[in-house]
């Protein structure tokens, strides 16, 4: 045993050095708060711009005045206002939400899953949006948006169960390759039922612009609707973070903190549920934005989702909206999808990340 002399002098070094610590921490941690201020800073500064050059680039190039003042002055009587109000505002706007929106989605089911590959599109979420809105167009083709909107969801939601259902029923548990392994059969056979159906009632041409996926066709009527529930899920993703922090650590860890498992990954499914059906109800089945940027965001920010959720939002508008405005430079007059753009980035991505992940097979 210690005598009673040397516990005093083991406390009192420890109570002199508990300054010295304390003064080195606070620098640190304040760094680190102005590093993170800065990242948010440039990530919004860095849309803007994008969300900028999108409405001023195109088929017939915008100056910076006639921008601004068709946006903040309005005049129906100007072609040039009309194009960007009527056509390139609605569509950039639509493309940043939706993009934060997917990236949102995607950072959400790696963390409750705690899978790298974990996607909206990789994990047939999507595929099960885009089935609903076939089976819409074939049999009640004159639905309104609000009401496809519903159906998109559940649509995302059959899937998502089918893919868990699948993924759990393996020997062994799911797994986060497993998951993957679900997602890519799920999607495989949500995408070959939509086919049949296009093909059986001639809705290839209707369903094209869903298939490749874009937000060329999204109205102000569409996004009055779409805009306020998205930034609604988003803003209560962020509420979820903490507690998606704690599950991405392990479940031992959660548990032992007093976390209820169950209820945050149904909270967190059912929100990732609500974005990806909407998204797809407006702009199809685009993949790979929720599968790129929150890898991103946590090399740039760290493992809090606290901080990964809202740069993630950030970042996906940034690349939505990025692809989108290659997609009309690429080969104007004529568009590319804006899937093929953002497919150029992730497929290469996600097979390095497959790759990473291949001991787990």
């Amino acid at each position: 045993m210690q005598s009673k002399d040397s516990m005093d002098k083991h406390t009192a070094s420890t109570e002199r050095n508990a300054p010295k610590v304390a003064f080195i921490a606070r620098p640190v941690l304040r760094a680190g708060r102005i590093r993170q201020a800065l990242l948010f800073t440039a990530s919004a500064v860095l849309l803007a711009l994008a969300m900028f050059a999108a409405i001023s680039l195109g088929a017939k190039d915008l100056t910076i005045s006639t921008v601004w003042s068709a946006v903040f002055h309005y005049d129906r009587s100007l072609t040039t206002h009309q194009i960007i109000h009527e056509l390139r505002l609605p569509r950039v706007l639509g493309a940043a939400v939706i993009g934060a929106a997917l990236a949102v989605a995607g950072s959400l089911i790696q963390g409750i899953t705690r899978n790298p590959l974990g996607d909206t599109g990789v994990l047939g979420i999507n595929a099960g949006a885009m089935f609903v809105v076939a089976v819409s167009f074939a049999f009640f083709p004159d639905l309104p948006y609000g009401t496809l909107i519903v159906l998109s969801f559940l649509g995302a939601l059959m899937s998502t169960l089918l893919v868990f259902g699948l993924g759990a029923s393996a020997p062994g548990g799911l797994t986060p390759m497993r998951l993957t392994v679900s997602g890519a059969v799920t999607a495989a056979l949500l995408g070959s039922m939509t086919s049949g159906i296009a093909i059986y009632f001639d809705l290839s041409q209707d369903l094209a612009y869903w298939y490749a996926g874009g937000v060329a066709g999204i109205k102000w009527s569409q996004l009055e609707i779409l805009a306020p529930i998205l930034l609604i899920v988003i803003a209560w993703s962020m509420g979820l973070a903490r507690s998606i922090s704690l599950i991405s650590m392990g479940d031992e860890v959660a548990l032992n903190l007093g976390l209820n498992l169950r209820r945050i990954r149904l909270l967190g499914l059912l929100t990732v549920v609500v974005l990806a059906g909407l998204s797809v109800s407006a702009a199809g089945a685009i993949g790979f934005v929720g599968l790129v940027v929150p890898h991103i965001a946590r090399k740039l920010i760290g493992v809090d989702y606290r901080q990964i959720v809202p740069l993630s939002a950030l970042l996906g508008a940034v690349l939505l909206v990025l692809a989108d405005l290659g997609a009309r430079m690429a080969n104007p007059p004529e568009e590319l999808a804006i899937g093929i753009m953002v497919s150029f980035i992730g497929v290469p991505f996600f097979l390095f990340l497959a790759r990473k992940e291949r001991r787990e097979l």
